[in-house]
């Protein structure tokens, strides 16, 4: 079932029951003739599809961004910035794509060689609940562009935004919406050309193992624990801010947030007060007010978990050095709360933490930050707060992520690669890097 509660008011918005698999199968027959069709009209016609997609989208961005406050919880502000980026993306993409996709002549012995970007067909994405919009569309623009059809399952707890996005996106691109239960989703894998998921780590493992058995391409934008690393050198006052906006934006249900504060032990007695005054003025509340700061969680499964966690650590030896209580009163509220002597045995180590939780390790230099930071089954990102940026870049070059900032928390940038390694997943999402993954990178040579 795909129903949505408004987070705030704990009352249930929208419902619907999943579509049977005859019926879906069905729509991915016509969309397969539809995407050969698309596919012939050129990268102009698509791109002017998309221009078109994004002034829908601008039109009806403030409905949109409501929506998505009150299914997701987060702050209204965070979720028009979410939508805003989205139409962004669409017409980076409308713009780029063909000079990104034009054929490259490379000079062999032959008379003409040429590499060419070919659609693969249906790309079925199965998406999460954080960013029901730019999620979708982060994936759906570059494969549009590509040629490729694109078929998206979802998250169930967002199905009233989603139905919105689906309506906007219209006929005029190849697309199916599929609303489809777990076992239906296996078979989806197996009739479609590639997937894409954006999720968790376990659930990756699981899709990932059944795309590969029926040999289908795939890009995973997994977990994260991001690294905040703190320098002896460092601006301690903007990196206290930055960590604190890091690590709480969104609630904390972020991938891509500061989830580790790697402080050097000379500057940890300095900087730690610093970070903890930045997040007492986080405030909570209702995600429609400017005021609030810090969001309620999606779920209540969710703060249980966080709060599992939290109660680990601090059975193993870690300090709370604030927050980790569970409020009283309605909505899934969790205040910021730190963490300091983390250590192995704790859970919060090794797991990812999707919650306003912020984990503090000491370094006792450069290279045992470097160390810490790859500690970790994850690799998504990385961020190095530093004077001496010749040594940042040196240090980022050992760092086992898919990006590393120096001086800036991390974040996706349109025109640069999104995506990670180790349980962070594979491929890129975002720039000409992520137009590339969905295609069929074709030789020509004519004698």
């Amino acid at each position: 079932m795909f129903h949505s509660i408004d987070v705030a008011q704990g009352r249930e918005i929208y419902r619907r029951p999943a579509q049977p698999w005859q019926a879906f199968q069905a729509e991915l027959a016509a969309l397969k003739d539809k995407q050969r069709i698309f596919a012939g009209v050129g990268i102009l016609q698509r791109s002017e599809y998309l221009h078109r997609l994004a002034d829908r989208l601008e039109n009806r961005k403030d409905i949109l961004a409501e929506m998505i406050c009150e299914e997701v919880g987060r702050c209204l502000r965070e979720c028009q910035a979410e939508v805003n980026k989205s139409i962004e993306l669409i017409r980076y993409y409308a713009k780029l794509a063909p000079e990104f996709l034009a054929p490259k002549t490379i000079a062999t012995q032959a008379s003409l060689s040429q590499v060419r970007f070919e659609p693969l067909g249906i790309v079925l994405a199965v998406m999460p609940w954080n960013y029901p919009v730019w999620q979708v569309l982060r994936f759906a623009v570059p494969a549009w562009c590509a040629g490729n059809a694109c078929a998206v399952k979802p998250a169930p707890s967002v199905a009233r935004v989603s139905t919105e996005l689906f309506d906007l996106i219209g006929n005029e691109l190849p697309f199916a919406a599929a609303w489809l239960d777990n076992p239906d989703t296996l078979k989806a894998i197996e009739a479609a050309d590639a997937l894409a998921f954006t999720g968790s780590t376990e659930t990756g493992r699981i899709l990932a193992a059944h795309a590969g058995l029926h040999l289908k391409k795939t890009v995973l934008e997994l977990g994260g624990s991001n690294a905040f690393i703190v320098m002896p050198d460092a601006d301690l006052a903007q990196a206290a801010k930055d960590a604190c906006y890091s690590r709480f934006r969104d609630a904390g249900q972020s991938c891509n947030a500061a989830k580790r504060i790697i402080v050097t032990e000379a500057v940890a007695e300095q900087f730690i007060p610093l970070f903890l005054q930045e997040c007492a003025k986080l405030k909570t509340g209702d995600p429609k007010n400017p005021q609030t700061t810090l969001a309620s969680l999606h779920r209540e499964d969710l703060r249980r978990r966080v709060h599992s966690q939290v109660e680990n650590a601090v059975a193993n030896g870690a300090s709370c050095l604030i927050g980790g209580e569970i409020p009283q009163g309605s909505g899934w509220f969790y205040p910021a709360t730190v963490l300091d002597n983390v250590n192995p045995q704790c859970r919060v180590y090794h797991e990812e933490v999707f919650g306003p939780v912020a984990i503090l390790l000491r370094a006792k230099d450069g290279q045992h930050a470097v160390e810490l930071t790859n500690d970790s089954p994850f690799g998504l990102g990385a961020c190095i707060y530093t004077a001496d940026t010749e040594h940042a870049w040196r240090a980022a070059e050992k760092i086992q992520a898919g990006s590393v900032f120096i001086n800036r928390h991390t974040s996706s940038d349109l025109r640069l690669p999104f995506g990670g390694v180790k349980a962070s997943g594979y491929g890129r999402e975002l720039s000409e890097f992520g137009l590339y993954e969905f295609v069929n990178v074709k030789t020509y040579w004519q004698k």
